[in-house]
């Protein structure tokens, strides 16, 4: 989002509808298209991994009567299998069948509910009645069943008994009963005294249904292919029943109506008998509690699933066939069958995300967790460090079906925290120190070319690649200077694009720096800017976007390489593409062209161009979650036997932490080694900062003949610093002039302990985060034995060890 849009704050309905755009937790194609949405997934999953019990558990959260359905259900999940895709769909109902048939605990057990007052009749006993009665006995009804014939279940008992076995059918109904449910056989119910069938009126002056609406609170018909006007209820043009299609209320009030008696004996269907009992026991619950009989209903009966499964590298598989001749599986070969299951997920990117895999977190988890935290007026965030950690390189969006992106979430996430004071201020401390210290007069710098007053084209080198490779950036200068046309007035800028500052959800910071960019670069005539920065190319292109720019790589593929170049002689290398260029295909299109005509080889990576994978510098994880950045460079580092080329400078540092040899384009540009630049170690935090001063005084003083003011009063002290102080500090982020800080402060104030081995014991607090240092006196210098740092403030006398105002 770019920085110059105004602050928008996130609020719960914007949450709720990221939430909602995230489909991991759509129901899978199988579980959609059930009319009664059986957990087919979880059911094959328990039973794949030998959990009979546990799958037949899943499988009745659903299913009232599994032994019958899965002999006879018509199976509307299996056609939209997604292992079809790749192999032969499952056999579900097989293996539904062989879960019942393995599984030690047979029935559903009756579980003591507390009665409700209100009474329910049910007419009709087959699958959609029994249902109903089930499910109504369930929430607590007290629920009367007339059944015409005996004994219940209507036609199943028309189903060939090979398939169908009656004990099966017995054992399953039993429930129903076992429920509480008075089960009244040879009952037959009609509206119609003359029909012949059942009167409830001992005088015949009333039809049967006003007597069973008056004895119960509210009454469900399914039975079967009956005339409406049977009942006295409103018909539809085929002469049926006419019900709402949601709710199945008829014209009557309290009378609800369903199962076979809706559709043609040709569109009959087991399992959407079940369904219409069920739908219809929701509906007659509401109405009996008096609340919205149609309020969020859209998911019931079959639907379309939303969610989306990747299958195209997906090894296809045949079906498990049956051996037994009565075509059911044994325990082993339903076990194998089950395994076939893809387990249908999204998880496109988790699969990709090493950070969204750590916190075990897909977006619509991660967004209500999100929420949570920033609903927090007092007590801990847990989630802060979840938010903080993510790079913000938008992979997640490039391979996400619905376009979320997670680090437009968390970006705006954190602007939020900070909006509402509810960032802790030491989160991107070190960060947003380091960048002052690019925009301080150490490192800033902008001028023209000796002799000019306004420049054609600014040479922006970044406030990394000056850190990194500081001899890199006066060649390109150079370079500039050389290439382009005489005549043409050729600038240097030097200083920090701002992007952790919009990292760390600092719009303040970022956007007064900025205005100071736009404001500098207006100073020196408006040139075109050269950008050989991937970050500084991205800020510049959303957030300055009247500011012409241009790539360094684009620049140079298009004006010609330096005659010094190092020839690659045909070596094989592989191309880490910076996070920050995953949408300028044009920008990485150059880079391979210059490594081409440079004589390398390039093999591409499998997460490349708008692919690519963070090195773990963006979004500043690196500093939130350091163990997230290794699994990031780890993940990266196994992806390619070849070694790899950068044209970031933070992505060449964080590849080399992380062992893999990588080489930055412009020491190949350059001519520099290959295998020695490629091992070459990353560059340290206080170096980084030296190697920044060091640029400024030497462009200073040998292109516009001038120096740099003095130091300041921390810069006299001199340290002694062994290695393994030094690897520690590094580890620590803690940085030499950190160091020279608390014992300038500590020598200058006296405050200061004396430790029973001699050495002196001081803090400082320059900013938000204190730091701790172990010294001793060593002639003019100071011999640092060890540093730390913590967020706590030390206070003396009252007075917190803050920077001195």
């Amino acid at each position: 989002m770019p920085v110059n849009e105004p602050l928008r704050t996130m609020d719960q309905q914007e949450l709720r509808a990221l939430e909602q755009q995230c489909i991991q937790e759509c129901a899978p194609p199988c579980m959609a298209a059930c009319p009664i949405h059986v957990d087919v997934r979880a059911v094959l999953r328990e039973f794949g991994q030998g959990e009979d019990d546990a799958a037949l558990q899943a499988l009745r959260r659903t299913l009232p009567f599994p032994g019958i359905i899965s002999r006879i259900c018509e199976q509307p999940c299996r056609p939209v299998c997604k292992r079809s895709e790749a192999g032969d769909p499952i056999a579900i109902a097989a293996l539904e069948r062989a879960c019942v048939d393995y599984a030690v605990v047979k029935a559903e057990k009756a579980s003591r509910i507390p009665r409700r007052s209100q009474r329910v009749g049910v007419i009709g006993g087959g699958l959609s009645g029994m249902t109903a009665a089930h499910d109504l006995a369930r929430k607590g009804y007290t629920v009367t069943l007339y059944e015409a014939l005996q004994p219940v279940g209507g036609r199943l008992w028309n189903v060939p008994e090979e398939r169908l076995p009656r004990p099966v059918i017995m054992d399953d109904l039993r429930v129903v009963a076992s429920l509480g449910v008075d089960i009244r056989l040879n009952a037959p119910v009609c509206g119609n005294p003359d029909a012949g069938n059942l009167n409830l009126d001992p005088d015949g002056a009333r039809p049967a249904l006003d007597m069973l609406r008056d004895e119960h609170d509210a009454v469900y018909i399914a039975v079967g292919q009956v005339e409406a006007g049977t009942f006295g209820l409103a018909t539809d043009q085929g002469g049926r029943v006419a019900v709402d299609p949601v709710t199945y209320a008829t014209d009557r009030d309290g009378v609800f109506a369903g199962g076979s008696m809706l559709r043609a004996p040709e569109d009959y269907a087991a399992i959407r008998s079940i369904s219409d009992g069920r739908r219809a026991a929701i509906s007659i619950d509401r109405y009996l509690q008096q609340v919205s009989m149609t309020a969020s209903r859209d998911g019931e009966g079959s639907v379309t699933s939303c969610l989306y499964t990747r299958t195209d590298d997906v090894e296809p598989q045949a079906i498990v066939e049956a051996a037994g001749a009565d075509g059911g599986y044994s325990r082993s070969e339903a076990q194998r069958e089950a395994q076939r299951c893809l387990q249908c997920e999204c998880m496109e990117c988790v699969k990709v995300c090493e950070y969204l895999d750590h916190y075990g977190r897909y977006p619509r988890k991660a967004v209500r967790e999100i929420y949570n935290n920033l609903s927090i007026v007092k007590g801990s965030r847990y989630a802060n460090q979840m938010i903080n950690a993510c790079s913000l390189c938008g992979l997640c969006a490039e391979v996400c079906p619905t376009d979320l992106d997670m680090g437009a979430v968390i970006r705006q996430s954190r602007e939020t925290m900070v909006a509402q004071d509810r960032m802790p201020a030491s989160a991107h401390d070190f960060a947003l120190r380091d960048m002052a210290f690019s925009q301080s007069d150490h490192f800033a710098l902008a001028r023209n070319a000796p002799g000019s007053d306004a420049s054609d084209v600014l040479f922006f080198p970044g406030c990394q690649l000056s850190a990194e490779s500081p001899e890199q950036v006066e060649r390109v200068y150079a370079y500039l200077a050389e290439v382009l046309p005489p005549g043409t007035r050729v600038g240097i800028m030097l200083g920090c694009c701002g992007s952790p500052a919009d990292w760390a959800g600092r719009r303040d910071l970022f956007e007064a720096n900025r205005t100071s960019l736009r404001e500098t670069i207006a100073s020196l005539g408006d040139p075109t800017v050269i950008l050989p920065c991937s970050s500084c190319h991205q800020a510049f292109r959303t957030n300055l976007p009247d500011v012409r720019v241009e790539s360094l790589w684009e620049f140079m593929a298009a004006r010609g390489l330096p005659s010094d170049g190092a020839a690659g002689n045909g070596r094989v290398v592989s191309i880490h593409d910076a996070c920050a260029t995953r949408h300028e295909s044009s920008l990485q299109e150059s880079v391979r062209t210059l490594l081409g005509r440079l004589g390398y080889e390039v093999a591409e990576l499998p997460r490349s161009r708008n692919l690519t994978t963070c090195c773990g510098y963006g979004g500043i994880q690196w500093l939130a979650n350091p163990e997230v950045t290794s699994k990031v460079v780890a993940k990266r580092v196994a992806e390619g036997t070849s070694d790899f080329v950068a044209y970031c400078a933070m992505c060449r540092d964080f590849l080399a932490r992380g062992g893999k040899p990588t080489v930055h384009l412009l020491d190949l540009i350059f001519g520099a080694d290959f295998d020695r630049e490629a091992t070459r170690p990353a560059t340290g935090w206080s170096q980084r900062h030296e190697n920044r001063a060091r640029l400024k005084r030497h462009l200073l003083e040998s292109i516009w003949g001038e120096r740099m003011a003095g130091q300041e009063p921390h810069e006299m002290i001199s340290l002694v610093l062994d290695d393994q102080v030094r690897a520690r500090m590094e580890a620590r982020l803690i940085l030499v002039e950190d160091v020279q800080r608390v014992i300038a402060h500590a020598e200058r104030s006296g405050r200061r302990m004396v430790l029973d081995n001699g050495h002196f014991l001081a803090s400082f607090r320059p900013t938000a985060v204190t730091y701790w240092v172990e010294y001793s006196v060593d002639g003019d210098s100071f011999a640092v034995h060890n540093a730390y740092s913590h967020r706590m403030e030390i206070v003396v006398d009252g007075t917190d060890q803050g920077p001195p105002s």
